[in-house]
């Protein structure tokens, strides 16, 4: 009997974009650390012969020093996504205007320079809004993955703030990153959004840990580690137990910083998580990784998608939310 499939996706934020969120000065000069993170996480993924989906960010993709770089990633055969053009939290306040231009300039430019173009979308912060997911839609996007159901949020938001330098402005743009309280009761699994004119749209949520409804995904994992790699790894344990007992297909979150520390990206130092070295992160992220393994077949986001489609041509899905 196969294995139940999990699928794995890595946010590309770039050294700016976290300078950005966290308010901080010289953002405006786009910095980027993706000449020493690509070739990285590349070569990790090729030891561990996986195929992931990179979420990237439009911005990256529009300075030709980035290019080689954001290239190599399909080059080396990983699925492409969007994740925004600005990568700004507050994408869920912009009109239909805007989001379409957001959407599509970010599209058009991963397109030109990877050589394939995006069918995914991740908000950045798991920003959405209804507007997004009409444009996505009409766009012709396959789904939408920008949901993160846990009931933490509100949490994570406060010491966000509390370790940032923003304004009280920006702050205020800011007040739904990382979701509501309400939004730890969406579902975990994946579902269609209803849309207008009886139009629908693959939601793929970010998986949290059922019935808590508190994150797994790498970066709280590697926090945990910080206290006990056994902690770590029992947290993991339970959360694949639930995943299996309620038939949950996992959709595993990365990110840059979870995987490169603070002896490689010296200008991010500053930032949690960074004191752990690039060696402990890599090889945390090898022990998660077999892990996962031994109970699921890890495979990007687009091949999940298409197996949860497959399976809808058989067993229809409850539609969820009814946009007007």
């Amino acid at each position: 009997m196969s294995k139940p499939l999990l699928s794995l996706s890595l946010d590309m934020d770039n050294q700016w974009s976290y300078m950005k969120i966290h308010g901080e000065e010289g953002w405006e000069e786009y910095p980027s650390y993706l000449d020493i993170f690509v070739p990285h996480v590349l070569q990790i993924l090729e030891e561990l012969e996986l195929k992931i989906t990179f979420f990237i960010v439009g911005q990256d993709a529009a300075f030709e020093s980035n290019h080689k770089y954001l290239k190599a990633i399909a080059d080396a055969g990983h699925d492409i996504g969007n994740h925004s053009f600005k990568h700004e939290t507050w994408l869920h306040l912009y009109s239909k205007e805007e989001m379409q231009n957001e959407i599509d300039t970010a599209h058009d430019v991963i397109a030109e320079v990877t050589g394939k173009a995006p069918n995914g979308f991740r908000g950045p912060g798991f920003s959405w809004s209804n507007t997004l997911l009409e444009v996505l839609s009409e766009k012709g996007y396959s789904y939408d993955a920008s949901t993160l159901p846990t009931i933490i949020g509100p949490l994570a938001r406060l010491y966000y703030f509390s370790t940032s330098n923003l304004s009280k402005e920006e702050k205020e743009d800011r007040k739904e990153i990382f979701g509501k309280f309400s939004d730890g009761f969406r579902k975990l699994k994946p579902y269609y959004w209803k849309l207008r004119n009886s139009k629908k749209l693959l939601e793929l949520p970010v998986t949290t840990m059922p019935l808590f409804r508190i994150p797994f995904h790498l970066s709280y994992l590697l926090y945990l580690s910080n206290i006990s790699i056994h902690l770590t790894m029992f947290y993991l344990n339970i959360a694949i137990f639930l995943c299996k007992i309620t038939r949950t297909e996992p959709s595993f979150l990365l990110h840059p910083l979870d995987i490169i520390g603070g002896d490689q990206i010296k200008s991010l130092a500053f930032f949690p998580g960074m004191n752990i070295s690039s060696d402990r992160k890599v090889f945390i992220f090898k022990k998660v990784m077999k892990k996962l393994a031994k109970h699921y077949t890890l495979v990007d986001m687009n091949t999940h998608v298409e197996a949860i489609k497959s399976k809808n041509s058989i067993k229809s899905v409850k539609m969820e939310g009814s946009l007007t």
